[in-house]
C-alpha cells in the first residue's frame, strides 16, 4: 500500500495579508522569481494524473498551502477536485488545506464538506496578539474575521484545528494562551515556531530556544493538568513526543533528525524537498516533465537529504538523542544553540509525566 502526500500552492506565494512573520515571504524573496501566478489547468491534471499513476491502493493526500491557497479561487478547487473524482478508480484521497481565514464563505464550506476537506485555520490565539501579527493589507488586524470563519466551519461540521506561530512574544503568554484554547474549545492545536529569517539574522518576533523551554513547560503544565481531569486536547508537539518514549515513530517530519522526500509543488508545477527550501538551489524538477521517481533521485533531492545538521555541545551526552537527533534542520534553529538546548531543557522537565502517559497507551 502505497501513502504519499503532495504540498501544493495553487497561488504560489500569493497572499491578502500582511503578516509581520511569514516565513513563505522570505522564502519567496530568495528566489529569482517570488511568484508564479496561479496554476494552470494542465499542471493541476498532471500532478493528479501521476498521482493517480502509483496504482489502485494508493492513499493520496492533496495538501493546499499558500501563500493563501484560496487566492486560486473557489473554480480552481471545484475543478481540482472534480478532475480528481473522476479519474480515480479505488484510489483513497484525502484533501487539506491550510487558510488564514478571511476569504471562507458558505460556498467554500459546501466544497470542504462536499469533498470532506480538513481545513488548517491560521490564528494566533486571543485577539491582540492576533491582531498584532496577522494584519490585511490596509494594517488592520483580522482576528474578528478568522473567528467567524471558525464559527462557519462549526456549522458546516468542517473538521479543523489551529495553526498558531509561536513568537518571542506569545511565548511569555503561556496561561493566558491556553486559557483562551480551552474557553474556545479549541481542541486541535499545531504551533509553530517562529523562525529568524533563512539567513539566520535575528529579529524580535523568532522564538529563541530559552523562550521555546519556559513556554512548553508552562503549557505543559497546564495541558496536563486538563489530561488528568479526562479532557484532552490534542497539542501536536505533545502528540508526537509522548509516543516516542515507547518507541513509536513522530507523525510529525524532522522530529528524528533526518528528513524523508516531500513533494511540494509550487504553482507553474515546479518541485522541491520541502516547504522551508522552496528555493531555486533545491528544485528538482516539475511534476509536467518528471516522474516521481526521478523526481526523489535528483541532485537536488539528494543534496537536501544529506545536509548536515547544526551542532550543539549538549547532545554528546543527551539522554534524548534517541529521540531527537538534532530535529528539524530548519526548526532547530529554535530548540538549541551551539551550548544550550531548550528542546532536553523542556524534556527533561516533563519526561516522567510523559513517559507515563506513553506506557499507558
Amino acid at each position: 500500500m502505497k501513502y504519499i502526500s503532495f504540498l501544493i500552492k495553487p497561488a504560489s506565494s500569493l497572499c491578502n495579508m500582511r503578516c509581520r512573520y511569514c516565513f513563505y515571504y522570505d522564502v519567496a524573496e530568495h528566489r529569482e522569481v517570488s511568484a508564479y501566478g496561479i496554476m494552470e489547468e494542465n499542471t493541476m491534471h498532471a500532478l493528479i494524473d501521476k498521482a493517480l499513476g502509483l496504482g489502485e491502493d494508493a492513499h493520496i493526500t492533496f495538501a493546499f498551502q499558500g501563500g493563501e491557497p484560496t487566492m486560486a479561487g473557489l473554480s480552481y478547487f471545484t475543478s481540482f477536485c472534480e478532475y480528481a473524482e473522476k479519474h480515480k478508480t479505488k484510489q483513497n484521497i484525502q484533501y487539506a488545506l491550510q487558510t488564514n481565514g478571511t476569504r471562507i464563505d458558505e460556498l467554500w464550506c459546501a466544497l470542504f464538506k462536499k469533498y470532506n476537506f480538513l481545513i488548517g485555520v491560521s490564528l494566533d490565539g486571543y485577539k491582540e496578539i492576533h491582531d498584532y501579527f496577522r494584519m490585511d493589507p490596509s494594517l488592520k488586524g483580522t482576528f474578528s474575521h478568522v473567528f467567524k470563519t471558525i464559527q462557519l466551519l462549526r456549522q458546516y461540521e468542517i473538521p479543523f484545528n489551529i495553526l498558531t506561530v509561536l513568537t518571542s512574544q506569545l511565548s511569555k503568554h503561556p496561561e493566558k494562551l491556553f486559557r483562551f484554547y480551552k474557553q474556545n474549545q479549541l481542541s486541535y492545536v499545531q504551533l509553530i515556531p517562529c523562525l529568524p529569517g533563512l539567513d539566520e539574522s535575528e529579529n524580535k518576533n523568532s522564538l529563541h530556544p530559552k523562550e521555546f523551554a519556559s513556554f512548553y513547560k508552562a503549557f505543559f503544565r497546564l495541558w496536563l493538568a486538563e489530561y488528568k481531569k479526562g479532557n484532552y486536547i490534542s497539542i501536536t508537539l505533545f502528540d508526537n513526543i509522548i509516543p516516542m518514549f515507547k518507541g513509536i515513530r513522530p507523525q510529525q517530519c524532522g522530529m528524528l533528525g533526518y528528513c524523508t522526500p516531500q513533494f511540494v509543488i509550487e504553482s507553474n508545477g515546479d518541485v522541491y524537498p520541502c516547504d522551508f527550501y522552496v528555493l531555486d538551489a533545491y528544485r528538482c524538477g516539475n511534476i509536467k516533465e518528471d516522474s516521481l521517481i526521478k523526481l526523489v533521485k535528483t541532485d537536488a533531492m539528494q543534496k537536501f537529504l544529506k545536509e548536515e545538521r547544526r551542532e550543539c555541545t549538549e547532545c554528546r551526552n543527551c539522554p534524548f538523542v534517541n529521540i531527537c537527533h538534532k530535529n528539524c534542520k530548519r526548526l532547530n534553529i529554535t530548540y538549541y544553540t551551539k551550548d544550550y538546548c531548550g528542546y532536553k531543557d523542556f524534556l527533561m522537565y516533563a519526561k516522567d509525566e510523559m513517559m507515563m502517559i506513553s506506557n499507558s497507551l
